[in-house]
């Protein structure tokens, strides 16, 4: 794997940009949460597809597929973050999160369960807590079902960080943010029932909520039980897709979290929420969810809210980035 090119700092969170012999392309990113320091708090996130075929209406990362990131290749990108500040692979961090979300829906690719089982065994980090969000496409079953077996057996215990990505309680409406076919409600209750068990952490339902997109806590407690879901709500980052689509952000990043009415009325149906907004600056990055510096670097037209970042490369035009002076 080599390293083509760099975005951001260590302060707050680092895009690289890979390239394997094959040609193959990836983006992973590491992350702290300021003033929380790496020791306290380390997030990895890693691609799992070259690209992603679902092509949600929020995410740069789709719009083409080339397959599936290998077990060796997923590992290589966490080893080349690990490497730069634990090279001997004891990592003291309390919690060190490594989330398969930069690039592409892991509920496709099995690679990603080979990499759980051996996650434990390839470092030594005690506060080690792997995180999957998936929009649960249909016939994934099989990778779900083993996922239930290897946190079982591996992650017990508050150890795993698991997601269902909703977006919106109007299915009408999260057929067209999410255009694939997908798990209804009913059997991502039913899947997180048995996912959960005492002493883990609560199921999360996300909403990278967009305005005038929906959430009806009536649709929720009809399938999720607040005593095992808990509801995060962030804001719809700064993505060309998203501007192309005319959706804009619920959630004001530089404002005050309170005084939403969707929040005030999950709340009152029982829901933890959270208000999940990260550094400002991660924007400026191209680090946060939805965003693929590789997609801004392409663009004709530049996005004025996010992107901003220089980004740092020896050879800008043997990449074929469009990185040339």
């Amino acid at each position: 794997m080599k390293i083509l090119a760099c975005t951001g700092k260590a302060e707050v969170a680092k895009v690289y940009l890979a390239e394997f012999e094959d040609g193959q392309f990836v983006e992973f990113v590491e992350a702290v949460q300021p003033p929380i320091p790496r020791e306290e708090k380390w997030v990895l996130l890693v691609s799992t597809l070259y690209g992603c075929p679902v092509e949600c209406l929020i995410c740069d990362a789709g719009g083409f597929y080339a397959g599936k990131v290998s077990k060796a290749r997923i590992f290589a990108q966490i080893d080349h973050i690990v490497n730069q500040h634990f090279p001997d692979g004891v990592i003291p961090c309390k919690q060190f999160k490594i989330q398969f979300s930069r690039m592409g829906e892991p509920a496709f690719n099995k690679d990603i369960l080979d990499v759980l089982e051996e996650l434990p065994q390839n470092y030594t980090a005690p506060g080690l807590m792997p995180s999957i969000s998936s929009i649960a496409p249909r016939s994934t079953e099989t990778f779900f079902e083993r996922l239930l077996e290897i946190k079982r057996a591996l992650y017990a215990d508050g150890h795993f960080q698991f997601q269902f990505s909703l977006h919106t309680t109007d299915q009408e409406l999260r057929d067209k943010l999410i255009p694939v076919k997908k798990w209804d409600f009913a059997r991502m209750a039913a899947y997180g029932e048995r996912f959960y068990q005492p002493g883990d952490r609560k199921i999360t339902l996300n909403f990278a909520l967009a305005k005038q997109v929906p959430v009806d806590p009536a649709v929720l407690l009809t399938h999720f039980d607040p005593d095992k879901f808990l509801i995060k709500i962030t804001p719809l980052n700064p993505t060309y897709s998203a501007l192309e689509h005319g959706l804009t952000s619920y959630i004001d990043p530089r404002a005050e979290t309170e005084g939403y009415p969707i929040i005030n009325q999950l709340e009152a149906a029982g829901y933890q929420v959270i208000v999940s907004i990260g550094e400002i600056e991660e924007n400026e990055i191209g680090s946060n969810c939805g965003q693929y510096v590789k997609k801004h670097i392409k663009a004709s037209q530049k996005l004025k809210d996010g992107y901003s970042y220089a980004v740092e490369a020896d050879n800008r035009e043997s990449m074929g980035l469009g990185l040339a002076e």
